[in-house]
């Protein structure tokens, strides 16, 4: 099997887990803050990282973006935080998922807020707001970039839901796969003992486990 097969089967393993398991296990370190969803859930975001840095309130190079996104690609831009003007609509976003993308994060702003909540491609951002962009640029293309306070390089795994966004790169991704499965495992047991009016919570059970 291909390197590209085997890395797109593991990137697709972690469809089924959320966030805040992800981040648990990486030390719950990465984490992008101040970043929702603006689109109507159906799922978990799974993607790898094609990144844009741009100016402020400019968008020129997320259109360049665009021409190179690959099926399965996630597009996340380093807006600077800036909510003052819309980097990216409805017809980007419907253009982004037409070519196959598996999202978009924008560290900024979006606009057609309504729209975009009613399609199910994600879509996560700061905020919603009417102004357009600036199309002037500069920019940079696949570069490590921060969005949120998170550090994301180019081929990272990008993963959103409900509770927001992380990033982590492929390396390593095997190990923290496993570690996520062992403590899915373990919540199961501990909502299992819930139901069963049997849970002593966590220091309980810490305490017991030290004699």
């Amino acid at each position: 099997m291909a390197g590209g097969q085997r890395e797109g089967e593991l990137v697709d393993a972690f469809r089924v887990f959320a966030t805040p398991l992800i981040s648990d296990n990486l030390a719950r370190v990465p984490g992008a803050v101040g970043l929702r969803p603006f689109h109507k859930i159906d799922g978990i975001m799974v993607g790898r990282a094609l990144t844009v840095r741009t100016r402020p309130g400019d968008n020129q190079f997320i259109h360049r973006a665009l021409d190179l996104v690959k099926p399965g690609d996630v597009i996340v831009v380093d807006g600077g935080g800036y909510e003052g003007r819309a980097l990216v609509g409805e017809i980007m976003t419907s253009l982004a998922a037409s070519r196959g993308a598996a999202g978009i994060v924008i560290d900024g702003a979006i606009r057609d807020a309504g729209a975009i909540g009613r399609n199910p491609f994600p879509c996560f951002a700061r905020s919603a707001i009417h102004l357009g962009p600036y199309k002037d640029g500069p920019g940079a293309i696949n570069v490590a970039i921060s969005v949120g306070g998170m550090v994301v390089g180019p081929g990272d795994i990008v993963m959103g839901d409900e509770d927001g966004v992380v990033a982590f790169p492929l390396e390593g991704a095997v190990a923290l796969l496993a570690a996520v499965k062992a403590q899915e495992a373990r919540e199961a047991d501990i909502m299992q003992s819930i139901k069963e009016n049997r849970y002593q919570g966590a220091y309980a059970q810490a305490s017991a486990s030290s004699h």
